[in-house]
């Protein structure tokens, strides 16, 4: 108390259990300081999105085909979704050939995280970037 110090636990689960004399105060300061350092040292992996349609031409593909490269070589992840209306939904495996196609164009930079799955009228498929 003379030395306005505080008793600090600093590891509860060792056994015996580890305690400090120290300024808390301080001790919570470093202790948040390290946490927001860690914080910026840790890589966020964003996901980019990229939307297409079963009647969506081969120009076109081409472009989106350019920004996914983009976004793989950036180090992000790339979801494709393809969106069917009406009666495409009854077929399936044009979506599927669609993206095989980006999928092939894309493998030099990229591996298929999330094989291509229907959920509702949309069809996903997950690129992620190769090590």
């Amino acid at each position: 108390m003379e030395a306005e110090l505080d008793l600090v636990e600093i590891a509860p689960n060792a056994k015996p259990p580890v305690c400090k004399i120290m300024d808390f105060g301080k001790f919570l300061y470093e202790q948040a300081k390290r946490e927001r350092e860690a914080r910026k040292q840790q890589k966020r992996i964003e996901i980019k999105e990229i939307r297409l349609r079963p009647k969506t031409t081969e120009h076109h593909r081409s472009f989106k085909v350019r920004d996914a490269r983009k976004w793989l070589e950036d180090g992000m992840k790339v979801r494709v979704r393809i969106r069917f209306r009406g009666r495409e939904i009854t077929y399936p495996e044009i979506g599927r050939e669609l993206l095989a196609k980006f999928a092939a164009d894309l493998e030099d930079v990229a591996v298929v995280e999330q094989r291509p799955d229907m959920e509702g009228y949309t069809m996903l498929m997950i690129l992620g970037p190769k090590e």
